[in-house]
């Protein structure tokens, strides 16, 4: 997995604001629940919001097996995600000198659908982890009707404003 200058990121433009730090980006993952899932299909885009985990390596989200994010994904596994955290605005004086305040990550992957049950109810503990201390059993039924998709990181970056 590279950090940052694999297409299609260029160099970023403001470097001040820029987070270079792996741990920090982990940080940001680790500390939101939901992600913002970008698809495309015949070059028509499609953004969702879902839950998800990250594991130190890939990201992790579920989904029914139908509908229409399953099938983008099964026509076009390239996706795109952002996570964003302590969103706010930093205001000014001026209309057009507000600014967002924020600390988000954005990455491109490939999403994977998880077949192996040992890792899908992994990751899906993983999800339940970030809600709850309880610990559940899957019913069988549960598990085969649930998707579990890994997302195979190839590129991601971080950058922040306003700390």
């Amino acid at each position: 997995m590279s950090n940052t200058t694999t297409p299609p990121f260029g160099a970023m433009r403001r470097k001040e604001r820029e987070i270079a730090s792996r741990e920090e980006i982990d940080g940001i993952l680790a500390a939101s629940t939901v992600m913002n899932l970008a698809l495309s299909d015949n070059n028509v885009p499609f953004l969702v919001p879902v839950f998800f985990a990250f594991d130190g390596a890939a990201i992790y989200f579920h989904s029914a097996y139908g509908g229409t994010k399953m099938g983008i994904l099964s026509r076009n596994s390239v996706v795109c995600f952002e996570v964003s955290v302590d969103q706010g605005v930093i205001e000014s004086d001026a209309a057009c000198d507000f600014e967002a305040r924020h600390r988000t990550v954005i990455g491109f992957g490939k999403a994977v659908l998880v077949e192996e049950m040992a890792e899908k109810v992994k990751a899906l503990d993983l999800i339940v982890a970030r809600f709850t201390d309880k610990k559940f059993p899957y019913p069988q039924g549960s598990l085969d009707n649930t998707a579990v998709i890994r997302i195979e990181i190839d590129s991601i970056k971080g950058k922040k404003h306003g700390f």
